[in-house]
């Protein structure tokens, strides 16, 4: 953050739908040492916004795996499920500017005509901007809709402390995206957006796969009158070149590197050493790491920006 005067505050955000694996262990870890070396603190957020995919016994397993860690936190636990007032209240007040639109586009409609961008997200080719009141009301007879945010011809840049200088034009590289899905629920990008704002979370450590999500994130914060994040998109850990650890991934799973590293201190360790946190893969606390942890050779350190093998 350029002023020092800013309180730093980071934020753990997993989704209780398995337990932690290795990639997510470096990604809270680095979260965690980002906001500790500047003095400040951690939130705890389960992002249980997908109701259907999230599962009440992960709820409380994941916290447990962070404290198994050592990976504390100082305010949270909150939900996403509780939060639907408060996302509500910001989906309303960009309807009302006009800058909300309801789409009827199927998952095979947005294949067909969208184009995907440099191998991330397919780009919305705004199919549904443009219908009259009566297209609308024919085809909201037959099918509900989704609501998206238009986007206009503009470049936003985020300078992330991992990644450098990134750049995506909305409209060519991301098109109008959605706030709100068909079943109703809020979309992860408005939701994340409302809630660090909330919980005066302004530092962002995350994996690189969401750094395309960033300036769509950065628009909505300007557009709401929410305080700039900085962010920090670490690398994934892959299984193999270009497929990221996943919870399927069970032998990077936390109960599995219990088995295999018999203690928290070896996991963390072994991770901040493949990694670049640590000059070794000696057993190590969070707190151990923060001793000789530096944010500024934090990018020189990684031995690559965009993928890490797991071994």
């Amino acid at each position: 953050m350029e002023n020092s005067n800013v309180h730093i505050k980071g934020r753990f955000a997993p989704s209780p739908t398995g337990r932690m694996h290795a990639g997510n262990i470096f990604s809270a870890l680095v979260a965690w040492l980002v906001a500790k070396s500047q003095g400040g603190t951690m939130v705890l957020r389960v992002e249980d916004l997908d109701r259907e995919r999230s599962k009440p016994q992960f709820i409380d397993a994941v916290q447990r795996d962070f404290e198994t860690l050592g990976l504390t936190w100082d305010e949270g636990p909150y939900f996403q499920h509780n939060r639907d007032e408060a996302y509500q209240a910001a989906f309303d007040s960009l309807v009302e500017r006009g800058l909300v639109y309801p789409c009827f586009c199927t998952r095979a409609d947005l294949h067909a005509a969208s184009a995907p961008h440099h191998g991330e997200k397919l780009v919305y080719a705004g199919t549904c901007r443009a219908l009259s009141a009566e297209q609308r009301a024919e085809k909201a007879a037959v099918r509900k809709p989704a609501m998206r945010l238009v986007v206009p011809d503009e470049t936003i840049a985020i300078d992330d402390l991992i990644q450098g200088r990134f750049e995506q034009n909305l409209a060519h590289d991301c098109g109008d995206f959605l706030i709100r899905r068909s079943d109703e629920a809020f979309a992860y990008q408005l939701a994340v957006v409302v809630d660090d704002g909330e919980q005066g979370v302004n530092s962002v450590v995350r994996g690189m796969d969401l750094l395309c999500s960033s300036p769509q994130q950065r628009y909505l914060q300007g557009l709401l009158g929410l305080p700039y994040a900085q962010y920090a998109h670490v690398p994934l850990v892959v299984g193999e070149r270009d497929r990221r650890l996943s919870k399927r991934d069970h032998d990077a799973a936390l109960d599995s590197l219990l088995e295999r590293f018999k203690t928290p201190e070896a996991i963390v360790g072994h991770i901040a050493g493949i990694t670049g946190l640590a000059p070794t893969c000696d057993p190590a606390t969070p707190e151990e790491l923060l001793q000789t942890f530096s944010l500024g050779g934090l990018r020189e350190k990684l031995p690559d920006l965009v993928q890490i093998q797991w071994r």
